[in-house]
């Protein structure tokens, strides 16, 4: 969290309380960013503000073989996990500042849970918002109780106007960074599910461009049991993370992929901090395709009935796409962090992971245009028990013999074995059939 136009203290190099391991000099170069008291201090602060979300045995477990517990922080009240941090940056404000407010200058869930969490400490709180943001963002900013003002027409317009009517009214003026009170607050879910998930072997968090939830419950888990594997993932489109971790520093001019689709899982806006923690103390960083998160957000709404959005799943995709082998037959929590997904782009994540998946496909051939053909169809999709979705008749622009028709046609099977079956019968009765590809 960086703050502005107030100086930023940082916690002091004071030796932290570590059982002698293999971990304790990594553990003590990073104690002036943050330290395990720190986390606590945050988690008794903040318990009665956010929710303690269950973490609870998914039926995905026989699946993938491992035992996994999702950890759900979607379920917090603006429906990210970014409200442990805000609540714990709020509170720990001077009271003359919070009488001034506090101004913040985008649509991510950051703001969201900074407009709720303001509005309920009964701090004067107000959202810059571009115009080009969703009127769905808009109207939920206002309803958590935010002075929600439009200007611009990019982010960068936004944050400007922010910054000077911060300074002008002695508002404070916040983005999301990584400063010590924001890494605690997010650090305190690394301490809930250590405590509702015994023996633990791995946790997989989201990483991409914010990874203070990744660095700070690192911090915790490894204080706790440094024994626990700590996995981040991002997505392989803007693997910036891993990139940084390599160069030894934030990577600037990286592009990235500012789709609303990702979320906070893209962007550059981690600092050295974060940076630092997680070179330190994570196991392991993967990255993984966007078909992978796709399936991964498909996998929660079928076992989970749990709507959530890219930076969410993307926990559960590295394990979807088989890029953590050796935890096989391990008990493994991954953090669902966030489920702020609009409806028009959730059906189109939806209908994108059903083709993906083998599913619902799509397929077309040519039949007599006469009595009895259509049903002759129609007879071998119900045998094969397939659920027909739509169907479509082309006559006028056939490049085929005379009257005949091109039937397109998209089905729902079971799966892709079933998938497979329909294919081979439908072959064997019309060799011609065109299986449209994903």
């Amino acid at each position: 969290m960086k703050i502005v136009s107030r100086n930023e203290e940082l916690l002091t190099d004071t030796r932290s309380r570590i059982p002698q391991s293999s971990s304790t000099t990594i553990l003590s170069s990073c104690n002036k960013l943050i330290r395990f008291e720190d986390i606590s201090a945050a988690a008794f602060k903040i318990q009665c503000g956010v929710q303690k979300t269950p973490c609870m045995y998914s039926r995905l477990s026989k699946q993938y073989g491992m035992d996994i517990y999702l950890k759900k922080e979607f379920l917090q009240y603006t429906g990210s996990v970014k409200e442990r941090g805000v609540l714990y940056l709020l509170t720990s404000l001077p009271q003359d500042q919070q009488r001034k407010g506090v101004i913040v200058a985008s649509d991510s869930n950051f703001s969201m849970a900074v407009a709720y969490h303001a509005s309920e400490l009964r701090i004067p709180v107000f959202v810059i918002m571009s115009t080009s943001t969703s009127p769905v963002r808009v109207k939920m900013c206002r309803e958590y109780g935010a002075m929600v003002i439009s200007y611009g027409t990019t982010a960068k317009d936004s944050q400007i106007h922010a910054r000077r009517l911060a300074q002008e009214n002695g508002y404070l003026y916040l983005e999301e960074e990584d400063s010590a009170v924001y890494l605690s607050g997010l650090g305190t879910v690394g301490l809930e599910v250590y405590e509702q998930v015994p023996k633990l072997d791995a946790v997989i968090f989201p990483a991409g461009g914010h990874c203070g939830l990744l660095a700070g419950s690192a911090a915790t888990l490894k204080y706790l049991n440094p024994r626990i594997s700590v996995i981040g993932v991002e997505s392989e489109s803007f693997p910036v993370l891993q990139q940084s971790l390599k160069a030894g520093h934030p990577a600037e001019d990286q592009a990235c992929n500012n789709h609303h689709f990702y979320g906070d899982v893209s962007g550059v806006c981690f600092g050295s901090n974060s940076l630092q923690l997680t070179g330190k103390l994570v196991d392991k960083v993967v990255a993984v395709r966007e078909e992978d998160i796709l399936i991964s957000m498909l996998r929660l709404l079928e076992y989970e009935r749990a709507t959530v959005d890219a930076e969410g799943a993307i926990g559960l995709a590295a394990l979807v796409a088989g890029k953590l082998p050796e935890l096989k037959g391990k008990r493994v929590a991954v953090v669902i962090c966030s489920g702020n997904l609009e409806l028009h782009l959730l059906q189109q994540c939806i209908a994108r992971a059903l083709t993906l998946d083998n599913t619902v496909c799509r397929f077309s051939l040519v039949i007599s245009d006469c009595p009895g053909d259509m049903s002759k169809l129609l007879e071998i999709l119900a045998r094969e028990e397939a659920r027909v979705l739509d169907i479509k008749q082309e006559r006028t622009f056939v490049t085929s013999e005379l009257f005949t028709v091109e039937v397109i046609c998209t089905v729902e099977t079971r799966d892709k074995i079933h998938t497979a079956q329909l294919r081979n019968a439908l072959l064997e009765r019309y060799p011609t059939t065109t299986w449209t590809q994903r």
